[in-house]
């Protein structure tokens, strides 16, 4: 994802409003790699502004995806989880204890979709997601 200052440029480029709610949101999603859901974005801006809408966070997160900035996950977390890194391919973490979402950067070779299963489609890219336990949740299971 670009810096903040660029996405207010982009999303002038695109004719989107600029406000400072928006531009709270884009700090608040600058170095984030927890892949955030639109609540805890929504907390995190509420630290800065208390007044603005989660409504104003989902509709602007929706602008980042539909913009390319951001990709939309469904993790099977309970909610969508919002991605910042859209600039390298990777794969996911996702821990079914806490629902805390990494990526994962890892080449896996020979991943393919054999012809007869393919049901017509051409594949073009996969995404895997591993699931299992964090260590955090794996250190309190022992506790």
């Amino acid at each position: 994802m670009q810096s903040p200052d660029a996405l207010t440029d982009l999303f002038r480029a695109h004719g989107r409003k600029i406000t400072a709610q928006r531009q709270c949101i884009f700090r608040a999603l600058e170095d984030d790699v927890t892949h955030p859901s639109a609540e805890r974005v929504h907390e995190k801006v509420r630290s800065e502004m208390p007044n603005v809408s989660l409504k104003t966070v989902y509709q602007t997160l929706n602008d980042l995806a539909e913009l390319g900035e951001i990709a939309v996950l469904d993790l099977g977390t309970g909610a969508a989880r919002f991605d910042p890194n859209v600039e390298t391919s990777h794969h996911h973490l996702v821990c079914h204890s806490c629902g805390k979402v990494r990526d994962l950067t890892a080449e896996i070779t020979g991943l393919r979709v054999p012809l007869r299963a393919a049901q017509g489609f051409s594949v073009t890219s996969a995404e895997v997601v591993f699931r299992g336990r964090c260590d955090q949740c794996r250190e309190s299971q022992h506790e």
